[in-house]
């Protein structure tokens, strides 16, 4: 729950993510004076649409939320990621992810040699395992505040719903970029043309923001502009220099357990 009008002292986005959260933060970000100048000119409305830009477009999996795959999941098979991978299928998931098969072919695929496993116990693993990275709530809390319009640009399938269901991304973002909806994934260049046919925007008024420098390569082949996700610190400084408005109001924030 958000409360707003509680009264604390100044400190800005960037310093509060060098510290650990706590059950309540109080946040009141504020963003250095030097970028004040650059916030002002660079932060653009549409003034025929009263569209805030830029748009910002998120890759979900280890840059908003934790991934599982890498983690957990080995584990749930009693097996080294190594070994996960030598033996499972070598495109069943992507396949997945681009909504070419079932979760039911899946489950039938997804080793090579076609091996029975739990299903359900599998999808319990892995929303167990959703929880968003230090710092990233917090940080969508204050863009929404600031009217940004934000999407999610994910290779993901079906079970992206595993993730709204525990962490209720969409008071955010809207999933609107899901690569099992579009059969495409990153980092083909079409799925970022198909999203900017989509948002109906040019390609500079957005920035993607994504782990996976390869992924951001392909966004920047387009005219999307770019940033490597490191860190929340690091993020937020970039966003800033671009324009981004990462300030609010004094807030009452809880974090997720």
């Amino acid at each position: 729950m958000v409360l707003m009008g509680v009264g604390v002292p100044s400190t800005s986005l960037c310093s509060l993510f060098q510290t650990k959260p706590t059950r309540h933060l109080r946040l009141k970000f504020r963003l250095k004076p030097s970028l004040s100048h650059s916030i002002t000119s660079m932060a653009l409305t549409n003034t025929t649409t009263d569209r805030k830009l830029p748009i910002l477009l998120f890759d979900i999996m280890d840059t908003l939320v934790r991934d599982p795959f890498y983690h957990d999941v080995p584990a749930f098979f009693g097996m080294s990621m190594k070994e996960l991978i030598d033996c499972k299928h070598p495109s069943a998931w992507i396949e997945f992810e681009k909504g070419l098969i079932d979760e039911m072919e899946l489950a039938r695929n997804f080793f090579k040699d076609g091996r029975d496993f739990d299903l359900e116990g599998l999808k319990s693993c892995m929303r167990n395992g959703y929880s968003y990275l230090e710092g990233t709530e917090q940080m969508l809390y204050s863009l929404k505040q600031n009217n940004y319009e934000m999407h999610a640009f994910t290779n993901y399938p079906i079970w992206h719903q595993l993730i709204e269901d525990k962490l209720k991304l969409s008071k955010y973002l809207s999933w609107t970029f899901c690569s099992h909806a579009f059969g495409k994934r990153k980092p083909d260049t079409e799925f970022y043309k198909e999203a900017l046919r989509h948002l109906k925007v040019d390609p500079t008024n957005c920035i993607f923001v994504d782990d996976r420098q390869k992924n951001v390569e392909a966004a920047i082949e387009v005219g999307i502009k770019g940033v490597q996700f490191k860190n929340v610190h690091l993020l937020c400084e970039k966003l800033s220099m671009m324009g981004v408005d990462i300030s609010t109001d004094e807030v009452l924030l809880d974090s997720v357990s």
